[in-house]
């Protein structure tokens, strides 16, 4: 390796959107409440990692190797494009195609899944510090079924306090059991 070798992230640049394209190999796929959430990310926090890109000298064009749905945020949130002006932080790799489909995959891959224990005890530090399933499911990006079942995969009832729960069932009628033979009350 060389001595002086220097990350590509060290060179981050101030791009104008219109001189970025995606590529045509990306295989990954953001679902809805995940895609809301990046927008949230960037509304709060602005842009915290620039969009790798590799220079097409012919087209004076970048196109995208990790970060399309970044760059989607800005084409598709108008309060996201004028605030930073329609440019995007791009840092540049220079490999040819089959580097760059690796690279893609390679950055799609390395950021793995949430560990569910982890995020149970997320959870349950949020709502044990006294703030509201509302608060977690807009500030965390989750639903109402998904902090549902993290709380209940904690086995904590402290998680659920407070709660009204509604009746499962209701029965007007009164259950005897003399030995063997049950009598429902009203048959």
């Amino acid at each position: 390796m060389e001595e002086n070798y220097l990350s590509p992230v060290y060179d981050v640049m101030r791009i104008p959107i219109e001189k970025v394209q995606a590529n045509s190999y990306n295989p990954n796929r953001v679902s809805s409440p995940e895609m809301k959430l990046l927008v949230k990310s960037i509304l709060e926090d602005g842009y915290t990692m620039p969009v790798v890109c590799y220079y097409i000298a012919d087209d004076d064009m970048y196109e995208i190797v990790d970060g399309f749905h970044r760059y989607l945020v800005m084409k598709t949130c108008p309060e996201i494009a004028e605030r930073e002006s329609n440019h995007l932080p791009v840092s540049v790799i220079d490999k040819p195609l089959s580097e760059r489909i690796a690279s893609t995959i390679r950055h799609n891959r390395a950021r793995g899944t949430h560990n569910i224990d982890m995020m149970v005890d997320i959870i349950a530090k949020l709502t044990e510090a006294g703030l509201s399933d509302s608060w977690i499911m807009k500030n965390i990006g989750m639903d109402a079924d998904e902090l549902l079942r993290l709380k209940q995969i904690s086995g904590l009832a402290s998680l659920f306090a407070g709660r009204e729960f509604s009746m499962s069932w209701k029965s007007d009628k009164t259950v005897t059991d003399t030995g063997n033979m049950v009598f429902e009350n009203g048959d």
